[in-house]
């Protein structure tokens, strides 16, 4: 006789399973919300197509929420060069279900990108992420700002992936309709997810995002609140040379504007953010 845990996780292997077989999304399902007159901007510095859905969840709150340009940025195409148009092509089209803007590095150099983007928010790999195109782009993203001469006092989000953040500071939930869209857009990078159904997986990606950062970012013992679905990011201020992380952790709740609960006041482009 099944116990319910055996059930529990045969009914887990038949979604998972499921997941396997969603389709490609070649167009939106809702409306493309676009960004508001005088938004400011989110710079996704993206280590390969793909990683963009990935690490999208506070971009997609940001855009939803409060009406946040989001230009999500190719700084490579993958070391395969009989893919790289390819995978051009499935980062426009992911982009494009997302209502992003698109760019790539591979046109023109990164640091003119942000020069003319002049975000309020970036957001990049962290140094140690297990892989090292990843780690190289978190080099070249420092190097960037700094040519950029991107103002003092913008804020730059780590991102995770490969391997976990050290010490987060920041969470932030994911709806199931945030999910579903970055989900969708994820199945875009059609010759990536044929190779590996990793996309079947990205929500127990999320999930353990919720379980870890419960204690990482709201502190050891503090109770989960329910949350199923999370990402963790580690704010930190651009002085004109380097990251200086935020001391304070932050937690964005789905009850709450992201903007708005971790502080990323940015009103006024001109003003500083935290």
């Amino acid at each position: 006789m099944p116990t319910p845990h055996l059930r529990y996780l045969r009914d887990f292997e038949r979604l998972l399973a499921q997941g396997r077989r969603l389709p490609n999304a070649a167009a939106p399902a809702r409306p493309v919300p676009r960004a508001r007159a005088g938004a400011p901007t989110v710079l996704i510095l993206a280590p390969h197509p793909d990683d963009e859905c990935l690490m999208g969840v506070l971009p997609r709150r940001l855009q939803r929420e409060s009406g946040w340009r989001v230009i999500a940025v190719a700084a490579t195409l993958g070391s395969r060069l009989d893919r790289r148009d390819a995978r051009r092509a499935e980062m426009s089209a992911a982009c494009a279900r997302l209502g992003w803007e698109f760019a790539c590095a591979a046109d023109r150099p990164l640091h003119e990108i942000v020069r003319d983007a002049r975000p309020e928010l970036v957001l990049l790999p962290h140094r140690r992420d297990a892989n090292a195109t990843h780690r190289a782009v978190h080099r070249r993203a420092l190097a960037a700002l700094r040519r950029a001469e991107l103002k003092s006092g913008a804020v730059a989000a780590e991102t995770e992936y490969w391997s976990t953040l050290e010490d987060p500071n920041a969470l932030v939930e994911a709806d199931p309709a945030v999910a579903a869209d970055l989900l969708a857009a994820l199945t875009c990078h059609a010759g990536e997810v044929a190779r590996n159904p990793y996309h079947a997986l990205w929500p127990c990606w999320l999930a353990d995002g919720a379980r870890r950062g419960a204690e990482l970012v709201g502190g050891r013992g503090a109770a989960a609140d329910g949350a199923s679905w999370a990402s963790l990011y580690r704010l930190s201020r651009w002085n004109g040379k380097r990251l200086v992380r935020l001391s304070a952790p932050r937690m964005a709740r789905v009850d709450r504007e992201a903007a708005q609960a971790l502080d990323l006041r940015a009103a006024d482009p001109a003003r500083t953010l935290l």
